[in-house]
């Protein structure tokens, strides 16, 4: 891996949306992508990540998740289940909808903790919701959230310049 580059968890929720249609979700979202492919980043992909692509990614996803695959940009990980996450999920008196919410995406949080602390998603109630849990569970304050198809987070320009850690866009931010 270049020096320099960061290894970023992307969610099946890009790989869904991204297209080759000008609508606006999937046109930032495939836009994400290319810029991923184009800058010495690499894309964090274990088995659940796999699968949850295999069952979500539209055609143009498959396309690019094999162009990452030849020029070795896809990083096969195999993060082990923190149970101190449960037991912070369960602390932070969350609704039981919350909570299941946030099992549902523990993957995301505990691949980006064995990589770069750096995750890409457009769903926005796990990003709050793992916020609120943050405040528990201080392993994954550092973790940045950014979301492509939310103009704010300013994505292609996070990654052209590095995919830097940006303490505004971490999950332990509050401001």
């Amino acid at each position: 891996m270049k020096v320099g580059s960061k290894r970023i968890v992307v969610d099946a929720s890009i790989a869904q949306s991204a297209g080759l249609t000008e609508y606006p979700l999937s046109r930032s979202c495939r836009e994400f992508l290319e810029r991923l492919l184009e800058v010495c980043h690499h894309v964090v992909m274990t088995a659940e990540i796999r699968e949850e692509w295999k069952k979500h990614q539209s055609d143009y996803a498959v396309k690019w998740r094999a162009s990452m695959v030849a020029r070795k940009k896809l990083c096969v990980s195999h993060p082990t289940s923190d149970s101190v996450m449960g037991e912070s999920i369960k602390r932070a008196g969350l609704s039981e909808e919350s909570e299941a919410a946030l099992r549902k995406d523990a993957h995301l949080v505990e691949a980006a903790l064995a990589a770069d602390l750096a995750v890409a998603s457009r769903d926005e109630k796990a990003r709050d919701l793992f916020r609120i849990i943050a405040k528990h569970w201080g392993r994954i304050r550092p973790i940045v959230w950014v979301n492509p198809a939310k103009a704010d987070d300013q994505a292609l320009a996070w990654l052209s310049t590095g995919a830097p850690h940006e303490e505004q866009r971490t999950l332990g931010f509050e401001g």
